[in-house]
């Protein structure tokens, strides 16, 4: 029977294994539908990883969303240390393997453990709270219909569940301590001793039943969450830390320009270009108009979008009742991404199937309403930058179909022609100070 459950571990490793390196090849094959991002290394990259991928600096400009995050952000980390034991013990056919080795000091560990397990356990049911029944203002809108909201609270119950996992299957194993050889002795785990009384008096195969059923669960749930989180938000687990390594360092102001655009004003002004003895590139789109002409950068942005809403919460466009919400940007980047991937994967049309991300699922309405004032930016806990994307597709419309509001044209005319937007020739940009030193 012992080596019936290793083989039954194993296969079920194994299908997880499979499961999640084919989610992940095609997330990496989505990403990379992007162009190249001309990004590269430097110390300020690390820096800025840990402090705001694994030190959640951002995220402490609210302290109470932020302390709760911190709790199962913790208990994340730590409490997987545990399920190392899980699976060597799954494999070797063995019980709390590292309790012998490490003596009093694995009953402090545990405890340890089972605190943080609280502590998520109270973080995901007051988020629950906070979702469904206070109703906080940033978690609603019209993305967040349906899915993004039952993905949300999916995942807060499932770790609900699973936090009750360990402690059950804790309380359990102490009554079975003593009675049964093959459970070593680990002294007492406070929290979940006070569960024990629910399971006093069972006979000592039900408690072995629920204890083995607790572990089943537990180490199921963990395969099945790690495959789960490649289709939901919480990608931003593992995406936080390259999405902020990457993340733009420049100042928020700065927008970078293109390098095509550069380098034919650069010609026409009979300035040194760069590559000026190979003959120019074709150009072939100006901007934006689906995601294969975006950085592949911007679209990991939209892979690592957490939907937590401070980006549109800052939003001042939004502030106004526009229909911009930067949350929606990126999901809807991630959303076209997500179907031109699985069209190429089936061998359909992909990018030509007749859609496109900007008219199909972003539109000029959104943003044009846009002010380019980095709030979205600085808002995100990871380093997300949505006005990127904006920028680009802006460029499509007004470079490639004229098609900006005749006030932005005419703005783009004087500046063309006068070197300002305002309607009146360089020469006469400093009369006013004339007027005001004659008047003086």
């Amino acid at each position: 029977m012992q080596y019936i459950s290793q083989i039954v571990f194993l296969i079920l490793v194994a299908v997880a294994a499979y499961f999640l390196y084919q989610r992940i090849s095609r997330i990496r094959k989505n990403i990379f539908l992007g162009k190249a991002s001309g990004r590269t290394a430097s110390p300020e990259r690390w820096k800025t990883m840990l402090l705001v991928a694994f030190g959640q600096k951002k995220m402490f400009k609210r302290i109470v969303p932020a302390f709760l995050h911190m709790l199962i952000y913790v208990g994340f980390l730590v409490i997987n240390l545990e399920v190392l034991e899980f699976v060597i013990d799954g494999i070797a056919g063995t019980h709390r393997i590292f309790a012998p080795v490490l003596g009093d000091f694995y009953t402090v560990l545990i405890n340890v453990f089972e605190f943080l397990a609280v502590g998520v356990l109270f973080s995901c049911v007051v988020f629950l709270i906070r979702r469904n029944i206070l109703k906080v203002k940033r978690f609603q809108g019209n993305e967040m219909k349906k899915w993004p909201t039952l993905d949300a609270n999916l995942i807060l119950v499932i770790e609900i569940i699973l936090m009750f996992a360990i402690l059950t299957m804790n309380a359990t194993d102490m009554l079975i301590q003593g009675q049964d050889e093959h459970y070593a002795q680990t002294g007492t785990f406070f929290f979940s001793s006070f569960l024990v009384p629910l399971f006093e008096g069972m006979q000592l195969s039900t408690l072995i039943f629920i204890e083995r059923f607790a572990w089943w669960f537990h180490i199921l749930g963990i395969l099945g969450f790690a495959v789960y989180v490649t289709y939901s938000k919480h990608l931003h687990i593992a995406l936080a830390f390259p999405n902020t390594w990457y993340s733009n360092l420049n100042p928020k102001g700065k927008m970078e320009n293109m390098a095509e655009v550069t380098n034919e004003v650069k010609m026409m002004l009979g300035m040194p270009t760069e590559n000026a003895n190979e003959p120019p590139a074709e150009i072939a789109r100006f901007g934006a108009k689906d995601v294969n002409d975006l950085s592949w950068v911007n679209i990991m942005n939209a892979y690592s979008c957490t939907e937590c809403g401070r980006c549109t919460d800052n939003c001042p466009a939004n502030m106004t009742g526009k229909k911009l919400s930067p949350r929606k940007i990126m999901m809807d980047t991630r959303d076209r991404a997500e179907e031109v991937g699985a069209s190429l994967a089936k061998g359909g049309k992909g990018l030509e199937d007749g859609k496109s991300l900007l008219g199909d699922y972003i539109t000029k309405e959104e943003i044009n309403a846009c002010t380019s004032c980095n709030a979205c930016v600085e808002a995100c806990p990871v380093n997300i930058d949505p006005l990127a994307i904006i920028l680009q597709m802006r460029r499509y419309v007004a470079m490639e179909e004229s098609g900006s509001p005749a006030s932005w044209n005419s703005m783009f005319q004087n500046v063309e022609t006068n070197f300002a937007p305002w309607k009146f020739p360089p020469t006469d940009r400093f009369k006013w100070a004339e007027e005001m030193e004659s008047k003086s």
